[in-house]
């Protein structure tokens, strides 16, 4: 036995030796993905890009249901009605969380976009791909630095991938930032597809030129804005919609401009939308759609959620009127957020109430039809501009005329999609139920649409703000008159025009779809209009706020260099 166990050991002892020299079992991988050759192909570039789309859509639509909305709250249109007393001091400060997110966000896309253009040239893209891609990533990057030099002045401006950790950043002046973007954007504006040859929520050669025209007005170059408006507006792909078009055209009430903003109506090949320059892309429960049905927190723009009014807690002599949530004019599964402040509900409409169709009740909804069979008004109007005695809202408060309750308020159904939103969304579509039939089930709350990032009724009045700083009133006033007769609005006399004026136009005709905070910053505006626009928070703005604090956090990371705060916040 023991010579058994003698042959046994040597043969395992034979067969670790011989083992030990074999390597089929060491890892040789036959390739690898690693930030070496992560950028090679236009696959890899595409998927590049098509993160850049994302990291835009995210910061402007889809983050949260709070967070896109701070272009909105705390400006002279829209005010947050669920805050009794705001504390700008806290809410605008270096260690806010209010709008101390939107700074990474910005330079994650001037990130991303870095990458891309310092990748290109050793990448096996033809020449031709090598300058698609460059253009793509610079009229993001521009788009970012134009974003963060409106909303903080100067900011760094870095132009490179970086690789490692960098403590030592400083801030360019605004000046240069914006000298930058142009050049960024005139190189998109030649290289980027044609507007006709773009799919539907690609940039073009005309988003670039729209964008360029704006940065140009930041930078004070008004006829070079004028010439970048004008290569959009002259463009024959171009033409605002001035006749009922797309989906739901023959529904009524109904007009030209509540087609803009119905499902499907927003792109150029989908719906013949010729006013569409850059339309930001949704498709509910679609992997990447960015607009789940599954509930507003899920990944949704909620502006349905938070612009629509709680009507749920109306009670007109202790009985509600409205049954809730119903998806028709009464505002959806909306929860009374972000409310019209009194200058955008009632003044910049004075003049032309009764007659510009934006103002009209399927626009911008004031008078609610009650919906709730228990009600003595069942099938009556309520009209926020004479609410019924007995009237209560959000807690019991009493509701008055023209005084918005987070329970009612004027609100614009380009937030939600009257009867028509998704199918899944509805607890019985097949109910013969008038109303019940649209009744929402509780993960509702989002605005089902594509978005107009830019459209050219925008670029219009970016022409005339460019001729207002040439001195030639009249052509300003020609060009806001196209938008206004588009709307059936009087006209607008060369002596009318100054930049308020504009600024009220841009509210009548973009009202909660424009990103209002980076106009007014881009002007030096935010202070003066909303401390005489909005009395919710007049009385606590101070001028310095036409700037936003750089993050305390930046700044403490910036360990090698100090990093100046902006003037009038703690240092």
């Amino acid at each position: 036995m023991k010579i058994v166990h003698k042959s046994l050991l040597a043969l395992m002892l034979l067969s670790g030796a011989v083992s030990c020299k074999k390597d089929f079992l060491n890892e040789n991988p036959q390739s690898f993905f690693s930030t070496s050759n992560a950028f090679s192909t236009v696959a890899d570039f595409n998927a590049s890009v098509n993160n850049l789309y994302a990291l835009v859509r995210n910061e402007f639509y889809t983050v949260n249901d709070y967070q896109p909305f701070h272009y909105l709250y705390r400006t002279d249109v829209a005010f947050e009605i669920t805050v009794t007393t705001p504390n700008l001091d806290a809410e605008i400060s270096p260690t806010s969380s209010v709008f101390n997110s939107h700074w990474p966000n910005f330079y994650k896309i001037v990130s991303e976009a870095n990458t891309i253009i310092g990748r290109l040239p050793a990448s096996q893209l033809t020449a031709a791909e090598k300058t698609a891609f460059e253009a793509k990533a610079k009229f993001f990057r521009a788009f970012a630095y134009r974003s963060l030099a409106y909303l903080w002045g100067d900011v760094p401006l870095v132009l490179e991938e970086v690789k490692t950790e960098k403590t030592d950043l400083t801030r360019a002046p605004r000046k240069t930032v914006y000298a930058q973007a142009i050049e960024d954007l005139k190189f998109a504006a030649q290289n980027l597809p044609t507007v006709a040859a773009a799919a539907d929520g690609e940039i073009s050669n005309l988003a670039a030129q729209h964008l360029l025209s704006e940065v140009y007005l930041a930078d004070g170059q008004y006829q070079n804005a004028v010439t970048a408006a004008s290569a959009v507006i002259d463009d024959p792909n171009m033409g605002l919609m001035t006749a009922r078009f797309g989906k739901r055209s023959t529904v009524t009430p109904g007009d030209v401009y509540w087609d803009l903003f119905q499902t499907g109506n927003q792109n150029r090949k989908g719906a013949g939308n010729k006013e569409g320059i850059w339309v930001i892309q949704f498709e509910p429960d679609a992997i990447g759609g960015g607009a789940s049905t599954a509930g507003a927190q899920s990944g949704v723009y909620a502006l349905e959620r938070v612009h629509a009014p709680l009507v749920r807690d109306l009670r007109v002599n202790g009985v509600t009127p409205f049954q809730w949530p119903i998806g028709d004019y009464t505002g959806g599964r909306g929860v009374g957020f972000l409310a019209p402040s009194l200058h955008f509900m009632n003044t910049v409409y004075q003049s032309d109430f009764n007659n510009d169709i934006r103002n009209a009740n399927h626009n911008f909804v004031r008078e609610f039809v009650a919906n709730n069979p228990a009600s003595p008004l069942y099938g009556k109007v309520i009209s926020t501009r004479n609410v019924p005695a007995g009237t209560t809202g959000v807690n019991g408060a009493a509701v008055t005329s023209n005084k918005p309750d987070r329970a009612f308020y004027p609100y614009q159904t380009k937030a939600t999609t009257p009867y028509n939103h998704p199918a899944v969304l509805y607890v019985n579509p097949g109910s013969s139920d008038p109303i019940l039939k649209y009744q929402l089930k509780g993960s509702a709350g989002g605005t089902y649409t594509d978005q107009y990032m830019f459209r050219l009724a925008e670029t219009y009045l970016l022409r005339a703000e460019a001729y207002l700083g040439l001195n030639n009133n009249t052509a300003a006033a020609n060009d806001i008159n196209k938008v206004r007769s588009r709307s059936n609005a009087s006209a607008a006399a060369p002596g009318d025009v100054t930049l308020d004026y504009i600024l009220d136009e841009r509210i009548r005709e973009l009202g909660v779809e424009e990103k209002r905070m980076l106009t007014l910053c881009r002007l030096g505006k935010f202070y003066d209009r909303v401390s005489r626009l909005n009395p919710f928070y007049g009385p606590q703005m101070k001028p310095h706020f036409n700037l936003w604090p750089i993050p305390f956090s930046e700044i403490e990371r910036n360990r090698s260099v100090k990093m100046p705060q902006n003037p009038g916040y703690p240092q």
